[in-house]
């Protein structure tokens, strides 16, 4: 068999498969004990060897091509492949077991997380599940946990960021609050009804609400005499009651839209959403547990 691959290219396909997984060459090369430029070089001499760009490159962020995503998840699969046989021929653990402790933010567990996890379960019986729903950031040092679910990337470098999901936000009111105080038909009208408020658990300050206007993204500060903090799923119950206008996430609020139990209000200004993030250690210190959690978590949600 003639030989293909040789360990610089090998190394190259993982360095790129990181990248890849994590959209970002630093975040790659922290992960990988590599320099961001030798990540870069070795997305070169992929892009090189194969005459097809893999990255679309901006000075914020990368992104795969439509040819890098096809062969991110050969090379993916591949290396996949290459790891088990490796576990099954040193007799290495083949079925994760052991306690697995998760974090994860109130709407995001009860709409997102909670409703997978039985699958997990039964896919994976070895594995118990310890998940604490709260909004509140942890320490995953002190506080023992493997995994954590949050709204962005913390600034510690020991911690992979992988985003699961943009999350589309929505405005909306029940007909009753409608009935009562009219429908909004510009943004300017929001200023005349009762906003729904929440507090950010990690600053306790009030965020504006973001829309699109004429093709860019804007953010119109509201007002209202009702106010929730940390439990976000407070704002849609009041708003359910009648209570005002609430801009949620709209996987929260999609039985109710379909039921007509609440109404969704100025669509044009629509199409904004907020990030989830999946959070953990460094890859060298993963369980077979944790690694095979992350690969079920973001599956579902890529």
């Amino acid at each position: 068999m003639k030989r293909q691959f040789d360990d610089v290219l090998l190394g190259s396909i993982e360095l790129f498969c990181l990248a890849a997984e994590l959209s970002s060459f630093t975040a790659a090369a922290t992960a990988a004990g590599v320099t961001p430029a030798a990540v870069s070089r070795s997305v070169s001499r992929l892009e090189e060897r194969l005459g097809v760009r893999l990255f679309v490159r901006t000075t914020r962020q990368i992104r795969l091509t439509d040819g890098g995503r096809v062969y991110f998840e050969q090379c993916r699969q591949a290396l996949s492949q290459l790891t088990e046989a490796e576990r099954q021929i040193t007799g290495a653990q083949v079925q994760p077991s052991g306690p697995l402790r998760i974090s994860a933010p109130t709407p995001y567990a009860h709409y997102r997380l909670l409703p997978l996890l039985g699958e997990f379960r039964r896919t994976y019986p070895e594995v118990t599940i310890d998940i604490h729903v709260s909004n509140r950031n942890i320490d995953f040092a002190d506080e023992g946990y493997d995994l954590a679910i949050r709204g962005r990337a913390p600034a510690d470098s020991n911690l992979i960021a992988r985003k699961l999901e943009d999350a589309e936000l929505v405005l909306v009111a029940s007909p009753a609050y409608l009935k009562r105080a009219g429908t909004p038909a510009s943004l300017d009208d929001l200023s005349r009804h009762e906003c729904i408020q929440f507090d950010l658990p990690s600053t306790g300050k009030r965020i504006p609400w973001p829309f699109m206007q004429d093709g860019v993204a804007i953010d119109v500060v509201t007002e209202g005499g009702l106010c929730c903090s940390e439990d976000v799923l407070g704002i849609v119950t009041l708003a359910r009651s009648g209570a005002g206008v609430v801009q949620t996430y709209r996987f929260i609020v999609e039985q109710d839209l379909a039921s007509g139990a609440l109404v969704e209000l100025l669509p044009q200004h629509g199409g904004t959403s907020r990030p989830f993030i999946l959070l953990y250690p460094h890859a060298r210190h993963l369980s077979l547990r944790v690694r095979t959690f992350v690969d079920f978590i973001v599956g579902k949600f890529a």
